[in-house]
């Protein structure tokens, strides 16, 4: 299992317990406004929304708060308009990074994630500069403690999956983009309950980083995550694994 691996394992219960205090959802709420803004407020016929309302459902969410949040994104209520914007820079180490944001104000936005990236041994590059480093891609997440290996398998398979591959208590099916609506109804259509699922930016190549690096990388991630209009941190590391065990 690689440090890249493990780091995505990490980042997910993170997230469980941002939610408990109202970071996850903040960001959760953005992207939800956005989808419907982009493709309609009707989860039914537009996939970004579905998944990112499954995405809140599994955190948990009010009902409520979706739903205001896909009225604002309708414009049946008054609420901030969020610009998407992705920002490129290098980490320690030469590590690539892929920001995503959502933000009111990109100004501020661009300040922040400079501001992170230079006090923890970082930099902003240009547009362009990273992004060829990554593949757009979808991942769904299987709980491996419920499910054999074969059924996981064969259900992804079927459903057009390009990977399956256990790490540690979870299976992580990968697809294509353009598949990836198609293998989580495939998947669940055999029976196979998802415990989450995202698309996401996965590196082509790792680069190794270790010891002091690879502490310094770690801070780094998280304090672009922890800024409230990032929404995910993308980075083509394959982090050391006693450093990963001591954050974890």
């Amino acid at each position: 299992m690689s440090g890249h691996s493990k780091w995505a394992q990490i980042k997910r219960k993170k997230a469980v317990v941002d939610a408990k205090r109202g970071a996850h959802f903040t960001k959760l709420i953005r992207e939800i406004t956005v989808a419907a803004r982009s493709g309609g407020g009707n989860p039914d016929f537009n996939p970004r929304l579905r998944l990112a309302v499954d995405t809140a459902k599994a955190a948990n969410m009010p009902a409520d708060n979706i739903d205001r949040a896909i009225k604002k994104g309708t414009g049946e209520l008054e609420g901030v308009h969020y610009e998407e914007v992705s920002y490129e820079g290098y980490g320690p180490g030469g590590v690539a990074l892929y920001i995503e944001t959502l933000t009111d104000n990109p100004n501020r936005t661009v300040a922040d994630v400079r501001h992170a990236l230079t006090r923890n041994f970082g930099s902003l590059g240009t547009t362009g500069s990273v992004a060829w480093q990554f593949e757009r891609k979808g991942q769904v997440v299987i709980d491996a403690t419920r499910y054999t290996e074969e059924a996981v398998f064969e259900a992804a398979l079927e459903a057009g999956a390009e990977d399956v591959a256990r790490q540690g208590d979870e299976f992580v099916i990968t697809s294509e983009a353009a598949d990836f609506n198609a293998v989580q109804e495939g998947v669940t259509a055999k029976g196979v309950e998802i415990s989450s699922a995202e698309l996401t930016m996965i590196a082509k190549n790792e680069v190794a980083v270790a010891g002091k690096d690879a502490e310094k990388l770690l801070r780094l991630l998280e304090a672009i995550e922890d800024l409230d209009d990032v929404q995910k941190v993308h980075s083509n590391a394959d982090i050391d694994e006693d450093v990963l065990a001591a954050a974890m």
